[in-house]
């Protein structure tokens, strides 16, 4: 018998966001981008800078999100069942990963950003302008879905089930609070916290967020093919 429910909530979508945008690749982008303008620029520059760059993370996002949920919406129904259930297997693989690097961090097989796009990224924090800036903004949005992706991806897929103006306001909203962290990590440089505490915190507790995303994603996933067999229906 399947059970009726109105999903997501406000608070899932909350704290999944939150939950992903402790990522320890969103941070550690953004704090090897503030260790070099740091350096050659001055601070009003780099919070300039740093604001766009985090700008253009959120845009690409968002924008993203929006080309995901209307194809999402517009298959037919039993199109879409498939793919929650292809995506809450895929989600539940992602977050078995992510909970053994908190036991086995970086052995076996790990959610990161490709070698080859790590040093593209590297590559462009060379010449910090404002166009690079903005193109490092989107072309980081893109190369670390491996492992922000899926916690975004489950919600989208919820999402859909009914998109309307308050699955675009809860998007939006989802996306804000990714790049939170970001926007404090800047302001927190900006106002005088030294750049390598940041990192070895971040390095610290890196395992910490890794089991954190793994949790959520194994119960967004299995959500999702709650959803995807009738167990859970949508009113």
């Amino acid at each position: 018998m399947a059970v009726s429910a109105y999903l997501p909530t406000l608070g899932t979508v909350i704290t999944t966001a939150l939950i992903d945008s402790i990522n320890p690749c969103a941070i550690g982008v953004l704090i090897l981008l503030i260790s070099i303008m740091i350096v050659f620029k001055t601070k009003k520059e780099m919070l300039y800078l740093g604001m766009i760059y985090i700008f253009f993370v959120f845009l690409t996002y968002l924008i993203a999100g929006l080309g995901i949920l209307y194809f999402l919406s517009s298959v037919p129904l039993w199109v879409s069942e498939y793919i929650s259930l292809a995506v809450g297997v895929l989600i539940i693989c992602a977050g078995l990963i992510e909970i053994k690097d908190f036991f086995w961090y970086g052995k076996g097989i790990s959610l990161a950003i490709p070698p080859d796009k790590a040093k593209k990224i590297h590559e462009m924090t060379k010449k910090i302008t404002l166009p690079v800036v903005v193109v490092m903004g989107m072309f980081v949005a893109g190369v670390e879905l491996p492992c922000t992706g899926g916690p975004y991806l489950a919600i989208l897929v919820f999402l859909s089930q009914n998109f309307n103006f308050a699955a675009f306001m809860w998007l939006i909203l989802y996306n804000m609070i990714f790049v939170m962290p970001l926007v404090v990590i800047l302001l927190m440089v900006y106002f005088g916290f030294k750049v390598q505490n940041i990192k070895r915190w971040k390095m610290g507790n890196r395992h910490f967020m890794r089991l954190a995303t793994g949790v959520i994603l194994v119960f967004l996933g299995w959500l999702l093919i709650l959803i995807a067999n009738g167990t859970i229906s949508f009113n």
